[in-house]
Order: C-alpha cells, then sequence, then structure tokens
C-alpha cells in the first residue's frame, strides 16, 4: 500500500532550512572510527545513501578527548577530525541532503582506558553509573567519576563553543547539543547524580547553568541560535538509576523554558527509554514541554509512519527522528512512501567493524547510489 501523499513525507520547513520531509535519521553510534577519532572514509557513503531523510543528525561526536566514553567514536576537535568530516558533509550535500552534527561530551559514562593518560572521567558529582563501558579491549565495569572542580567547567564550556565552530568549518548545516541519555549535561541536570555545593549545583537554576553556559557557547560559535538544536531524555532511565529527579517536569519544564528563550531551532526528545519502551514515568509531560517550546518539536523513539502521522495531526509534533531502521534501510523514506518491507540489522552489526554491516546495505532496488 503506497503511503506517499502522507504529510510526514512531504516537503516542510525548518527555521530557515527546506527539507524534503519530516522523517530524521537519529544520531546512531556505530563505532567504525579511528582510535583518534577519525572517521572513515566510507562513513561519506554511509551517510550519502541515507540523504533522502529530511535531515541527518550524525552519530554522536566527541567535543574533546576528554568527552569520549566509548571506543571508536568520531571527534570534532582536531584537523584531521574536520577533514574527514569535511568530506562526509560534501557527499551528503552532493546527494541533496542536510547533516548536523551532534556535539557530545559522555562525562561519567566513560572509562579511564578511553580517557587521555588513563585518567577518571569526569562529572557532576562522584558518583559511578551502573553498566559498562565499551573499550578497545572489551566491555569493562564502569568507575567512580571524578567530581569536576568549579573552575574547570567554563574550559569545557569552550571546548563546546570550539567543537561548534569546528562543526561549522567542516560544513555542516547546523549542530545539535547531546543534553539526553545522562551523558555530561544530563548529569549536570538531574539532582540524582548533581549533589553539588556550588553554582552549579542544589536548585533547578544552577544545576541548567553549566548546559545553559555550554548552549549559549555554541550559539554563539554558530552567529546565533538558528541552526542549533538540543537533544533531551526527562523520561529516561539509563545507565539505571531510578528515580532519576525529584521533580523531573519542575526540572526539565525550566529547561525548555530557557532554551525556548534563547531562541534555539528545535528540542529532540526520546519519549520513553531509547531501545527499550514509550511509556512515560508518573512526574513527564511531553505534551507540556511541545507547548512551552516555540520552536519545532522532534519526537523519537520506536515509531512508525502512522504514530509520526497521527502525531503530526494531533499537533503533537513537527519532525520524527528514526534509528535503528535507518541501519539497515540506506532508502528508508522510499520504503515508507511505498508501504515496503523494512531489513532488520542483526545486533552483532551495530557496533565496531568496517563497511560491512555500515555502508553496504542495499535499497529495495540494489545499493543506493552516491554522488561523489
Amino acid at each position: 500500500m503506497s503511503h506517499a501523499d502522507s504529510p510526514v513525507l512531504q516537503p516542510t520547513r525548518l527555521g530557515d532550512l527546506q527539507l524534503k520531509n519530516r522523517i530524521v535519521m537519529a544520531p546512531l553510534t556505530r563505532s567504525r572510527s579511528s582510535t583518534e577519532g577519525v572517521p572513515p572514509d566510507y562513513a561519506a557513503d554511509y551517510y550519502a545513501q541515507r540523504a533522502s531523510a529530511g535531515l541527518i543528525i550524525s552519530e554522536a561526536t566527541n567535543i574533546s578527548p576528554q568527552g569520549v566514553g566509548y571506543a571508536y567514536t568520531p571527534g570534532i576537535w582536531s584537523e584531521a577530525q574536520v577533514a574527514s568530516w569535511s568530506r562526509i558533509t560534501e557527499t551528503v550535500h552532493r546527494n541533496g541532503g542536510v547533516i548536523f552534527l551532534q556535539l557530545w561530551h559522555t562525562g561519567r559514562i566513560s572509562h579511564p582506558d578511553v580517557q587521555p593518560g588513563g585518567q577518571l572521567p569526569v562529572s557532576a558529582s562522584a558518583i559511578a553509573p551502573k553498566g559498562q563501558a565499551f573499550t578497545e579491549s572489551g566491555m569493562k565495569d564502569h568507575v567512580t567519576p571524578r567530581a569536576l572542580e568549579t573552575d574547570e567547567i567554563p574550559g569545557i564550556v569552550e571546548d563546546y563553543r570550539r567543537a561548534a565552530t569546528n562543526a561549522r568549518r567542516a560544513g555542516f548545516d547546523g549542530v545539535e547539543v547531546h543534553s539526553a541519555n545522562n551523558y555530561l549535561l544530563e548529569q549536570f541536570v538531574r539532582d540524582s547524580t548533581n549533589r553539588r555545593t556550588d553554582r552549579y549545583g542544589g536548585s533547578i537554576e544552577n544545576r541548567l547553568r553549566f548546559p545553559l553556559e555550554a548552549v549559549r557557547a555554541v550559539i554563539d560559535a554558530w552567529g546565533g541560535p538558528q541552526r542549533v538544536g538540543i537533544r533531551l531524555s526527562p523520561a529516561t532511565t539509563q545507565p539505571g538509576e531510578t528515580p532519576l529527579d525529584s521533580t523531573t517536569h519542575a526540572t526539565y519544564g525550566a529547561y525548555v523554558d530557557a532554551l525556548s528563550g534563547l531562541g534555539l531551532l528545535y528540542i529532540h526528545t526520546i519519549e520513553g527509554v531509547t531501545q527499550q519502551t514509550r511509556d512515560v514515568p508518573e512526574g513527564v509531560d511531553f505534551a507540556d514541554l511541545r507547548r512551552r517550546f516555540s520552536g519545532a518539536y522532534m519526537s523519537n523513539n520506536q515509531l512508525t509512519l502512522d504514530l509520526a502521522a497521527a502525531e503530526l495531526a494531533e499537533g503533537k509534533a513537527d519532525l520524527f527522528s528514526f534509528g535503528r531502521p535507518f541501519i539497515a534501510n540506506p532508502d528508508l523514506v522510499h520504503r515508507l512512501a511505498i508501504g515496503g518491507p523494512l531489513a532488520d540489522a542483526p545486533k552483532p552489526t551495530w557496533y565496531g567493524g568496517d563497511f560491512h554491516g555500515y555502508s553496504d546495505w542495499p535499497g529495495m532496488e540494489g545499493l543506493v547510489a552516491v554522488q561523489r
């Protein structure tokens, strides 16, 4: 059955950008970069093959060596990284795509094995996360991080500024600040992970101070908020802690109010817990967050075309990001339009390896051609 006339698949505008449709390729960590955080040459094919999405958001990209939490993930602090990303953005643009870079600092979701000089990861407070880190020698238990000193935080804000500057140099159309999934910025936002007693801890205003400083630095580096979005996850339980925050909706309501006041292009919300559920815990009201934000609202997590169309019709969201379906379906938009079957990528192909299971997935009519 054809779904080509679905309003989700029609052209739309996002700020001053013209998008081919409302389908967004969500950030997908694939761990194909070098040990120096340089994306491989075949990453240009991978992204260009998926350029039929209205918007591509890159895999999470480390703003600094300290920001690294997983082996083989890309960065945006070195000239070699900028050069590689430039080849990727050029190829995406040649294939008619629009691409943003997601800016990432993992904070405590890391391990000394992936930190410069084997140092401890940093966080808002010295609270160990549950789970394990992916290192070059395999999975290892997370450790107790080091709480950042007050006078270290402005340096990380500058790392965000430099990363945004480098993303612009690399030809990205915009950037998305990663403030979700319990990485560094969200570690400051939540009172379950922020036990600080300085001006970056305690009250909601204080806990939001550093994340908002980082966002302002990114806006400043880009010359305005018109190409800056942010990802939020008010409902996530990653990496396993509950309760998440003693006043979750008050905290995120204040955060969204501030982001709206800054004029951000969009907020990208994970509705539920990534890879787990769309269930929303008590104390989180996505509809209210959507009402409070003046820009575009992007929903995410286990979406289908029908669900996206229903959310659009009900005014719940403007854009819809799909993650895992893009792994094995480079022509996902085409498949959605014709009601075609979706291929399913085996989990062993998600992380690590080479171009196999990455840029060699065929479209419904064979390997998707890339204009170089």
